[in-house]
């Protein structure tokens, strides 16, 4: 294997790993400021008891999203020469502004959400764990503006020539604000939202087929189903106005995503198939006539840009994006159908009771997991040949220095590294959920002291 290749895929392997537990962090932020939001309004010890349960799964994902991430950080510099001397002014820029706008936040807040419980009073406490929850949210701002300006690159200007050759920012606004940045934010961040929603309701399902924490369980499969909802559908609405994105400013991505190869025709969306690249086409498929057309400009008739308009050398790994991007959008109508499911048992009092479908939400969680891999693969995968899409070819990006026998080295030390880290992360948490929630009459009596506060 070349050093190109070898170095893709270890960046890929690393980043895909590190992303298991970010957007969990994130859903989870949410699901603390619900639960703590619940119990300043009603003083029901119940919130407080899951609230401090889930603490302790959101600062074991959240330790393992810093030491994961740490990493990439030092693959631009090793494997990627080349594309950090482009890019630097810019990703500085944005990695700075992570830096002290989120994770400074997000971890300055994370010892008085973790540790503060009967040290500070309720509103404080809660305000902190509203900042962790902000923190971790603004850290996806700003990794995802810097991620976006790679698909979409806008405030900037090329000084150098050749080798030397690097991108600075003449507008941060409008770097920051680029054509993608928005739209891409907002469909991460409900992936997230999905990502904490299925936890909650995982184990929720699992106490209550294992008949335990009933009353816990109970009203936290409620917190968790009404973000499953909201976040499942707004996670439609925002694939609907990323796909539009980047038909406008990827049009070689998208037509990828549905393998449509003839930009004099109208675009089928397809529901599943398996693409033959050589042949330009779909073999086994079933397509919804036109319905990309329409979805894109409003009409039937309207010709989609299509593969044949681009070179065999700018266009992407068609057959990958294909599949990736329908794994995503199957998966994103399974949870929509699976949170209406619930809605609908709830309002009939059955949902508890409902032995399969607590199963289905006992593996749901696995679900965002794989669709936020998948989704990141087709907007990865779907750039290529491009590393700065229209600007840095992946093949020029790379170090010239380094050796395929030092990647396959790192490699297989990363892998047995975070092979590691996985059984430990999935024995801490296996340890967590089955020790449980504190119960009622386990809270230490500094409640009294906490009910005091409240009143005053």
């Amino acid at each position: 294997m070349t050093v190109e290749l070898l170095a893709r895929i270890q960046f890929a392997f690393t980043i895909a790993f590190h992303y298991l537990f970010p957007p969990l962090s994130i859903g989870l932020g949410v699901v603390l400021v619900i639960m703590e939001g619940l119990y300043l309004k009603t003083k029901n010890i119940l919130y407080e008891q899951m609230a401090k349960f889930w603490v302790k799964i959101f600062s074991l994902t959240f330790a393992m999203g810093v030491a994961t991430g740490i990493v990439m950080e030092f693959e631009f510099g090793t494997n990627w020469a080349t594309y950090s001397r482009y890019v630097g002014d810019v990703f500085g820029s944005a990695l700075a502004a992570e830096g002290i706008f989120a994770f400074f936040l997000e971890s300055g807040f994370l010892a008085v959400l973790v540790f503060g419980w009967n040290k500070v009073g309720p509103k404080m406490h809660f305000f902190s764990t509203c900042m962790v929850s902000l923190g971790s949210m603004m850290s996806a701002v700003w990794i995802v503006v810097a991620n976006s300006w790679m698909h979409t690159p806008a405030g900037y200007h090329i000084v150098g020539e050749g080798s030397n050759a690097r991108a600075e920012i003449t507008d941060f606004w409008a770097m920051v604000f680029n054509p993608s940045s928005v739209e891409r934010l907002l469909h991460t961040l409900s992936g997230a939202w999905l990502a904490g929603a299925t936890l909650v309701l995982s184990v929720s399902a699992y106490y209550l087929l294992k008949k335990r924490h009933k009353k816990f369980a109970q009203a936290s499969f409620k917190i968790g189903l009404a973000l499953l909802v909201f976040a499942s559908l707004f996670q439609l609405v925002t694939g609907d106005i990323s796909a539009v994105g980047v038909s406008k400013n990827q049009p070689a991505k998208l037509a990828a995503m549905e393998a449509h190869y003839d930009s004099s025709a109208a675009a089928d969306l397809y529901l599943f198939g398996w693409v033959n690249d050589n042949d330009e086409k779909v073999e086994f498929g079933i397509a919804i006539p036109k319905l990309l057309t329409f979805l894109i400009h409003g009409n039937f008739t309207t010709p989609v840009r299509g593969l044949d308009a681009f070179p065999r050398s700018d266009r992407p790994p068609t057959a990958v994006v294909f599949q990736t991007y329908h794994i995503m959008v199957a998966i994103g109508f399974a949870l929509i159908a699976l949170s209406l499911l619930g809605v609908y048992l709830l309002w009939r009092k059955k949902i508890f009771s409902h032995t399969m479908v607590l199963r289905l939400f006992l593996f749901s969680v696995l679900l965002p997991q794989i669709a936020n891999q998948a989704g990141w693969f087709t907007a990865e995968i779907g750039r290529q040949p491009w590393i700065v899409y229209g600007l840095l070819r992946t093949a020029d990006a790379f170090s010239k220095n380094v050796h395929s026998s030092q990647i396959i080295f790192s490699l297989i030390l990363f892998g047995i590294i975070y092979f590691i880290l996985f059984i430990l992360f999935i024995f801490l948490l296996d340890q967590k959920i089955k020790h449980g929630p504190e119960e009622a009459s386990e809270i230490p009596s500094e409640f009294e002291h906490q009910k005091q506060l409240f009143a005053s």
